[in-house]
């Protein structure tokens, strides 16, 4: 069994304003809009514009690769950082940046250097708003908060995907990254209501106060060695090997067979999962408490390699449309369970963003292969020969966690919760 880390100092409980709660809701909410810009849209988009799967894979893949560089870094940086609304607020700024980049020069190097400064800036964005969330709330109300985090992101990411593919179907492709640019405003003034005063900063970056000072505990080596975390990194590495490329994928084979409508119809494939997940996260932290996380980590990769196999054999892209209901599922388990689970193991060490940043990199190395690997797989074997293998990833990772993940959930945490 693993270790238990050692549990919130049982001071007052946290009461964080309510405007800092709804900033916190809304800032989540437009920073999903944002990013939907930079999905499936870029494939749609470099595709209208004479690119090829494999260029198109490669540049996705250089994201992937500086994702994978700065996940650890930009966890760290978190953690050392006295606002974690100013680390956020200048990665917004940078990301808005980069969308106008890609409205104006649609040409490899600027494509390229885009995608690099997106990465970045996203390295650190993910860290900043969980730990946002753990400082306004505590350990002991983060599940319900991520669950609620959750739902704003996928209401987000569902209303961007309305909004642009409207967009991009009846103005052009290129005016998805124009509004994702004029999206980022709204993203900043909804940060600047959460208050500096409601964070508090040790909790943040997952420090606890102790009577004599642990130096084990608070280990960079010790938390980077703890059995759970590295099986989990592998699992979610393998997660995002299978899923990475999938609606790009996806993506340009629509956009093949009916270009007209492949800006409407991806948007429906990102609307469906985002609906998935808004109905769904709220109970996943729940049924998380209940259950225990190894159950809904086997249904999010079930959910994973299904969806591959369907993929493989569906043609009409109208029905695509509904095997994304698979594509819900398990988003709605990873986008509460992965912070969640790391804030199980790295809790009261005083380094939790930087354990996001280890889950980070496993993220950044699935993701930077998968694309490249699935657009040469595509172009050489064909597109049902790339999904089916990307669902036999996914069984892989079904198989790691039912065999070897241990449960991270903490009685004592539980019962102080209740």
């Amino acid at each position: 069994m693993p270790k238990t880390p050692e549990p919130a100092p049982s001071g007052r409980k946290p009461v964080p304003s309510r405007e800092s709660l709804r900033g916190l809701d809304w800032f989540i909410f437009f920073l999903a809009d944002v990013q939907t810009g930079f999905g499936p849209f870029i494939a749609v988009y470099l595709t209208t514009q004479k690119w090829t799967q494999v260029e198109i894979g490669f540049v996705l893949s250089i994201g992937g690769v500086v994702g994978l560089i700065g996940q650890m870094p930009g966890g760290a940086i978190v953690d050392a950082a006295r606002s974690e609304r100013l680390v956020a607020g200048l990665a917004i700024a940078a990301i808005g940046c980069v969308a106008l980049a890609y409205a104006a020069w649609p040409i490899f190097p600027v494509v390229a250097v885009a995608a690099t400064l997106h990465a970045a800036a996203s390295c650190v964005l993910g860290p900043a708003i969980a730990a946002i969330s753990l400082g306004l709330v505590g350990p002991l109300a983060i599940g319900e908060r991520l669950g609620r985090n959750a739902r704003f992101a996928s209401l987000g990411n569902g209303f961007a995907a309305a909004l642009m593919g409207t967009c991009g179907y009846l103005i052009s492709s290129r005016s998805v990254f124009v509004v994702t640019f004029l999206l980022a405003i709204p993203t900043l003034l909804a940060l600047a209501r959460i208050r500096e005063s409601d964070i508090d900063i040790a909790r943040a970056h997952g420090a606890v106060v102790r009577q004599q000072p642990d130096p084990e505990a608070t280990s960079v080596v010790h938390l980077i060695c703890q059995r759970p975390l590295l099986i989990f990194a592998c699992g979610v590495m393998l997660l995002q090997l299978a899923n990475a490329a999938m609606l790009p994928l996806m993506a340009g084979v629509v956009t093949t067979r009916s270009s007209q409508w492949a800006p409407v119809l991806i948007a429906a494939c990102i609307i469906v999962p985002q609906a998935i997940v808004a109905l769904m996260s709220p109970s996943v932290g729940a049924k998380a408490q209940a259950w225990g996380r190894r159950p809904l980590l086997l249904i999010g990769f079930g959910a994973l390699a299904i969806r591959g196999l369907l993929f493989a054999t569906v043609h009409d892209p109208y029905l695509l449309v509904a095997v994304q209901v698979f594509d819900g599922i398990t988003a709605a388990v990873f986008s509460v369970m992965t912070p969640l689970i790391v804030a199980d193991v790295a809790f009261g060490s005083g380094h939790f963003n930087l354990a996001q940043g280890i889950v980070g990199t496993a993220v950044g190395i699935g993701a930077s292969l998968s694309t490249v690997l699935a657009g040469y797989v595509s172009d050489r074997f064909g597109s049902p020969v790339a999904f089916t293998g990307l669902a036999a990833i996914a069984a892989l990772g079904f198989l790691m966690m039912w065999l070897i993940m241990p449960e991270t959930r903490h009685l004592e945490t539980d019962q102080a919760a209740t």
